[in-house]
């Protein structure tokens, strides 16, 4: 029903309307999903239950944020990083409006290619702002789309403050990275990679040895969906790289 709902709605109504009004739509559609067995921790607001995707994601009737997203928030706030300079890329649409409203950030957000709401156009492979800026980078599911990845790593870390955090996820595979650079049309990009605008996938240590050789030092996070997991419609399984400089 939600995908039925919302591919007619997008064919009817202009982009940029929906957007500006996204919460009011979502506001009259949540009530149907009001309840007390879960809670978004993105909007705060309780749940019966949690919007099934057919990608089997979890998304908040609400807000409109994802599992990953709702965990990022977590992470953000439980490690203190909502302070300083903040750079975003392609942020989601329910973390965007709650990290536009903290005082305590300067927030960057950024998107390319006119899909997200931002508030600034950076090229990640050439990010035009100052050595040593940003506080923390977020910096999700973006990688697998740079042709030149090692080139970003190696601009996030130019922009990134001594002592600063990335947060960093992309879809992972076991083995090492797999990319081919003669797949280019999208329905071969579509076959080997999960995604027609995907341009290799990574490993959890591929990535971290790419991050390592760019100058960061990196943790690896894995969540299983333990503890409040269920509660907060966290995924089952999840790895987030922390990188430092």
């Amino acid at each position: 029903m939600y995908q039925f709902l919302k591919k007619n709605i997008k064919s009817l109504v202009p982009k940029e309307y929906l957007f500006k009004n996204e919460l009011l739509f979502r506001k009259f559609y949540g009530v149907f999903y009001s309840g007390n067995k879960h809670e978004c921790n993105v909007c705060s607001n309780k749940l019966r239950t949690f919007i099934q995707l057919e990608s089997h994601e979890l998304l908040c009737p609400f807000c409109g944020s994802l599992s990953r997203n709702r965990r990022l928030w977590e992470l953000l706030k439980k490690d203190k990083h909502l302070n300083g300079n903040l750079l975003h890329f392609s942020p989601s649409r329910s973390l965007y409006r709650s990290l536009k409203k903290i005082e305590s950030i300067d927030y960057y957000s950024s998107d390319f290619e006119n899909e997200f709401l931002a508030d600034y156009k950076f090229d990640i492979t050439s990010i035009d702002q100052e050595d040593n800026k940003f506080n923390t980078i977020i910096c999700y599911h973006i990688l697998e789309h740079i042709v030149d990845d090692k080139k970003a790593l190696n601009e996030l870390y130019r922009v990134l403050k001594p002592g600063g955090t990335i947060f960093i996820q992309t879809p992972f595979k076991e083995g090492s990275i797999y990319e081919n650079f003669s797949i280019v049309l999208p329905k071969d990009r579509l076959k080997h990679f999960g995604q027609d605008d995907h341009v290799r996938i990574y490993s959890v240590n591929g990535l971290k040895e790419r991050l390592k050789t760019a100058g960061f030092k990196t943790e690896e996070k894995t969540f299983n969906n333990q503890g409040n997991g269920f509660y907060f419609g966290f995924n089952s399984q999840e790895t987030v790289l922390i990188a430092t400089k």
